[in-house]
């Protein structure tokens, strides 16, 4: 069967190497993470694209950040019956169990999920209507998002929708009850975040100045 085939050996030699250096110098600090639990400072919403790396870019150890990554960094809206349930359910242990004071959204550019919705919405993926399509019916959460597009070419659109899968998701976020109590209470802050990949630059958005420099 696949699954009994060894772990790559580059990827064997990296751990034990972690194990070597990273650990042993930081024994106490993992064994005081695994006997006290978790006391995140922010869940991070990230996509699962893998030049996408918030705790490299922001400097965190292990323990810091909750982080869900998936296709396009997308938050779906409040489905009490159960929809997308991996991501609600994140959300959900974040913010009433592990009570987290920050919660990011963090778009990037060149994104291989929102180019897809781009793509679905213009009628140039026929592939993605399909119900059997797990990521048409994903990047369906985005729609809205095309829907309000300015004019412009495909690749000036395609970036302006890249900003609105971060915003489409912030409120999203907001039909959930428990989020919503939260940030009333002000117990949670919504942040929105978008990063040039090749550039490694950082826009944060407000509803005062829209995105901008961080």
């Amino acid at each position: 069967m696949p699954y009994r085939r060894p772990l790559p050996p580059d990827l064997a030699k990296r751990y034990h190497g972690w194990k070597a250096t990273t650990y042993a110098e930081n024994k106490s600090f993992y064994k005081r993470l695994s006997e006290e639990g978790q006391h995140p400072r922010a869940m991070v919403i990230a996509c699962c694209d893998s030049r996408v790396n918030a705790q490299s870019m922001f400097g965190a150890d292990s323990g810091e950040f909750f982080i869900h990554r998936n296709v396009a960094n997308l938050v779906p809206p409040y489905d009490p019956r159960g929809g997308h349930a991996g991501t609600s359910s994140a959300i959900e242990y974040a913010v009433t169990v592990l009570k987290v004071p920050h919660l990011i959204v963090m778009g990037h550019s060149k994104c291989g999920g929102v180019a897809g919705c781009y793509s679905m919405c213009s009628g140039e993926a026929p592939e993605l209507e399909l119900e059997t399509s797990f990521v048409g019916r994903w990047i369906d959460i985005l729609r809205p998002g095309y829907e309000r597009l300015p004019k412009g070419t495909d690749e000036e659109r395609v970036a302006a929708l890249e900003k609105e899968a971060v915003l489409v998701s912030l409120e999203n976020l907001m039909t959930f009850p428990f989020v919503k109590e939260a940030v009333e209470a002000d117990l949670l802050t919504l942040h929105g975040l978008w990063t040039d990949i090749g550039e490694g630059t950082l826009e944060t958005f407000d509803l005062e100045h829209g995105y901008h420099a961080v």
